[in-house]
């Protein structure tokens, strides 16, 4: 994988710990280079270092740093125990955090590297698994990294250090029981309506996915909500999610749109998982769930109704007065046709 010294560390993380390569043509004043699997020759297609270990086994394996400047390049190597971020990234611990897991597992031929342009060292590695690793799934990788003084500072005056890193990543499964598990949090419920009656009101679940087993896993978030006795569902699917590492967790959002505002509404938010990386998983993982009602109430409608209800009370009741009026300016002038014809009767004799 490449990147630029100029672009940003977030950028640079992002893309430095991708599982595909990263292309791009770098401009004469900046530095890239990349890291790859690779065999004793050279990189050998692999996009990431994937083993199945025994506790207590070793592994021997190798790295390709290449330079892709036109200048010499001097690069630090090290490993480190990777996490899911809270976007459902891949990433790993920052340089100064000590390793815990896989990422202290890995010992390099070498921690310093200084490339001619134009140039690339193959670099031998081994990964010993303890004795009493976990079973279940390690993730980690092996970054090689450059430091630069960068040209801001800290809220304490002090010029902020950009550590840019490229790496690859470690996947390593220990052998033993498998418990692959998501669970479905912190879920959070808005709903939103238009003034426009015939416009159906949305509702947006927030919540938190997490991984409690020993397995990476994907995952396919979706949202299915309905009425009283069924009627109204709706359903939709969130943005799968590539993996999310075991102890990780990471927060999505789904928009439900066009949800019959039916007063009381029972909506699911449910999680598929399933294997990450094309490795079989037995027992297959469980569907994760999570129920909860919400109330819609149909402002929008009755705003109409009670409009709709006023105009037509209203026109009732001024054909009541007009009718009064009429039967009233009836009556009055019969009575004074009468009072005409009696004054006409008594009239002089």
């Amino acid at each position: 994988m490449r990147t630029p010294l100029v672009a940003a560390l977030l950028a640079v993380a992002t893309l430095a710990l991708s599982t595909t390569p990263v292309a791009a043509e770098p401009a004469n004043d900046s530095l890239t280079w990349s890291v790859t699997p690779s065999g004793p020759q050279g990189p050998n297609g692999r996009t990431a270092l994937d083993y199945k270990l025994d506790p207590g086994a070793t592994i021997t394996d190798h790295l390709a740093v290449t330079n892709h400047s036109r200048r010499p390049l001097t690069l630090r190597l090290y490993a480190s125990d990777a996490f899911t971020t809270a976007g459902g990234g891949f990433d790993l611990l920052a340089a100064g955090a000590a390793p815990r897991d896989a990422g202290g597992w890995v010992t390099l031929a070498r921690t310093t590297v200084t490339l001619p342009k134009s140039s690339r060292v193959v670099i031998p590695l081994t990964l010993t698994v303890p004795g009493n690793a976990t079973p279940g799934d390690h993730a980690a990788g092996v970054v090689a990294s450059l430091t630069d003084a960068g040209t801001g500072t800290g809220p304490d005056g002090r010029r902020v250090t950009v550590d840019h890193r490229v790496g690859t990543r470690i996947y390593l499964r220990v052998t033993g029981p498998l418990r692959p598990a998501l669970t479905v949090t912190d879920v959070q419920l808005t709903s939103g309506s238009s003034w426009n009656p015939v416009t159906l009101p949305h509702l947006t679940a927030t919540f938190t996915i997490n991984n409690i087993g020993n397995v990476r896993l994907s995952a396919q978030p979706s949202v299915h909500a309905h009425g009283p006795f069924g009627l109204g569902e709706r359903s939709a699917n969130g943005a799968a999610v590539p993996e999310v590492l075991p102890g990780g967790s990471l927060r999505t959002s789904i928009r439900l749109d066009g949800v019959p505002p039916l007063l009381r509404e029972q909506l699911a938010v449910s999680v598929l998982p399933a294997a990450a990386g094309g490795r079989a998983i037995d027992p297959a993982p469980a569907r994760a769930e999570s129920q909860h009602t919400v109330w819609l109430i149909p402002w929008s409608q009755l705003g109409l109704l009670a409009l709709v209800t006023a105009i037509v009370v209203g026109r009732l009741l001024a054909r009541r007065r007009r009718r009064r009026a009429l039967r009233e300016a009836v009556a009055a002038a019969e009575q004074r046709g009468r009072e005409q014809a009696i004054s006409a009767e008594e009239g002089p004799s």
